[in-house]
């Protein structure tokens, strides 16, 4: 049965990157989980979370056209939800106040270097 995007498997960690680990999977294909998919928490030093030979559980979140599989540590926890992006209801006033005045001021300045340089070549 060919290997699908969202098929939960078994695999071996046969090499540690800094960047991932390459997992040899169960049914014969390899794949790489990258850094930012084997924990929730962020991970500085992935060997601190990973060894040669370890067993892992991995979702296939990637097939790509030359063939290279995407692999997710963290996906495959059947407890896991996507974080969602936090509502912009939560804006400051005061900041967005700031905000425009600084980038009136910035304007302002910029509109005067402007000016500067163009006396200064003509």
């Amino acid at each position: 049965m060919p290997l699908e995007v969202g098929a939960v498997v078994e695999g071996v960690v046969t090499r540690v990157a800094p960047y991932g680990a390459f997992v040899q999977l169960d049914s014969g294909e390899s794949g790489l989980v990258h850094i930012s998919e084997v924990d929730r928490n962020f991970v500085r030093e992935i060997a601190e979370h990973l060894r040669e030979n370890d067993r892992v559980t991995v979702k296939v979140v990637g097939i790509k056209e030359d063939g290279k599989i995407d692999l997710s540590i963290k996906q495959a926890d059947p407890d896991w939800k996507p974080e969602r992006p936090r509502a912009r209801k939560d804006r400051d006033p005061e900041f967005e106040q700031k905000l425009k005045k600084f980038m009136k001021q910035s304007e302002e300045n910029l509109v005067d270097w402007r000016r500067q340089r163009e006396s200064k070549r003509g």
